[in-house]
């Protein structure tokens, strides 16, 4: 396979940002100024806010997948194809929605807590999933699917052995995307008492340590390259 300049220039950077994040993680972790900054980063918070993080990002993120995907797959089908716009307008109202206009929304209703956090990612991240599933189903070649009708294959069967392998490249990019914004925007979970990585930030500002805030965006920038980089990596082998 060939390597474009491009795929190694964005590596390069990469792996760049990578480093200097997680140097400057370790700085901040192992070399505290002062006491306030040594009691505000200790591995037991960091750590409990990372899970708190992830688990927000993971149940937003698999209540959207199944969400998403199916009615991505249901405004295909001959019968619902009228509705796919209509469907794409009011999903799409939750990017255009500020993500945390979206968060003080659910509030209102839901109260503060993890679950607010992870309702309203819900809402934010089900555009790019809906989006690419159908994207991916209805740019399929036609003749691939003639000839599957013409072999008396039945419609569910088309569904499941032709129309999503082809287009799972394309639907795992949407999950991508997805995940990835999923994992910045769950920093304003804290905001809501829903804990998570914005906690670091939050205590940052507030006892006026550039550290702590430093922590608090290091982390979700080092995990959403992570999760962006292991979805490529899939992306290129469900493509081959």
């Amino acid at each position: 396979m060939k390597i474009r300049s491009a795929d190694i220039r964005q590596f390069a950077l990469m792996t760049i940002i990578v480093v200097i994040l997680a140097m400057l993680s370790y700085y901040v972790v192992n070399y505290p100024q002062d006491k306030i900054v040594e009691r505000f980063i200790s591995y037991e918070r960091i750590l409990r806010a990372t899970k708190e993080h992830i688990y927000i990002v993971a149940i937003s993120s698999v209540l959207s997948i199944f969400t998403a995907v199916p009615l991505g797959i249901l405004i295909t089908r001959t019968n619902f194809k009228k509705f796919a716009n209509k469907v794409l307008g009011v999903v799409n109202i939750g990017q255009t929605i500020p993500s945390l206009a979206i968060v003080a929304l659910f509030v209102g209703v839901f109260g503060i807590g993890a679950k607010t956090a992870i309702l309203a990612l819900w809402i934010y991240s089900l555009l790019p999933i809906l989006r690419n599933t159908m994207v991916g189903i209805l740019n399929l070649d036609e003749s691939v699917l003639e000839a599957a009708r013409g072999m008396g294959m039945t419609q569910f069967r088309i569904l499941n052995k032709i129309e999503l392998p082809l287009a799972m490249p394309i639907i795992l990019a949407g999950i991508r995307t997805a995940i990835t914004i999923n994992i910045g925007t769950a920093v304003l979970a804290a905001f809501v008492g829903g804990g998570g990585l914005g906690d670091l930030i939050i205590s940052g500002n507030n006892i006026n340590r550039w550290q702590i805030r430093v922590l608090g965006a290091s982390f979700p920038a080092l995990l959403a390259i992570f999760v962006d980089t292991m979805f490529a990596f899939i992306e290129e082998k469900t493509a081959v």
